[in-house]
């Protein structure tokens, strides 16, 4: 009996690709070169369950579901493609970018001043939606000199934000900020060394955007910048100091 169906069914199979040049199983009448009918249920490939690919995680969360991507070969993967992807890698080394730490002087007109971390260019050949998700950490100061770095202590506040933008236009996408200051109110001027009063470490600015692309080859330039009350203060920005990550996708 259950050959008899199987060859029923083959049989079926073929009278419909015969007539319409496409597959349908459970149904004589396909709308696609491979329809499955309603009755026939799910469509199940093996290569991605949770046995025989490592990207599904069902031997961890067996009720858990995963996204199903395609590849530019048109095959159906669970593995997430990307342009750029720094993966748990440093994506920003700032020992091979000490020219984007940024420097604020007290003559600075408008108490504001910036500088560009990182440049990627990426070519697409069709109208696309990217992705950008950006890590970016760095440390403030007031003054470095000759390798020395200075702590604020003077009590007014410093934002730096970050920042990218696209073919060098003014609009700035991906905006994220802190604020950073330091009132040493237990060890007034002189400050003296042993007294360093105040927080320290890594601050990180983390930013997801979309942006639109059109065809051709674009610029994207993530930038930093600082800023303070007028008039402008000493202050002294060290960026991509710890470990940074960059992930780009396009759609």
């Amino acid at each position: 009996m259950r050959n008899a169906y199987l060859i029923t069914t083959l049989l079926l199979c073929f009278s419909s690709q015969a007539q319409s040049n496409a597959v349908g199983i459970g149904t004589t009448n396909p709308q696609q070169k491979l329809h499955l009918d309603k009755t026939v249920g799910t469509l199940r490939v093996e290569s991605l369950d949770k046995d025989n690919n490592t990207t599904n995680g069902g031997n961890v969360t067996p009720t858990a579901t995963y996204p199903l991507y395609v590849d530019h070969n048109g095959i159906l993967t669970l593995k997430l493609g990307s342009t750029i992807n720094s993966d748990g890698v440093d994506a920003i080394d700032h020992a091979i970018i000490p020219a984007c730490n940024i420097r604020m002087f007290p003559a600075d007109a408008d108490g504001k001043v910036d500088a560009t971390i990182f440049t990627y260019t990426l070519t697409v050949p069709r109208a696309a939606i990217l992705e950008v998700k950006y890590s970016v950490s760095f440390q403030v100061y007031e003054k470095e000199a000759s390798g020395v770095l200075t702590m604020i202590r003077d009590g007014g506040a410093r934002r730096v934000s970050t920042y990218y933008t696209v073919d060098n236009l003014p609009r700035k996408y991906g905006q994220a900020s802190r604020n950073y200051m330091n009132n040493n109110t237990k060890n007034p001027l002189p400050y003296t060394a042993i007294d360093r009063l105040g927080a320290v470490g890594n601050l990180y600015n983390s930013s997801t955007t979309y942006v639109q692309l059109t065809p051709g080859t674009h610029t994207l330039q993530l930038k930093a910048e600082v800023s303070s009350n007028l008039p402008a203060m000493y202050t002294y920005v060290k960026m991509a100091i710890d470990t940074d990550s960059v992930f780009m996708r396009l759609y």
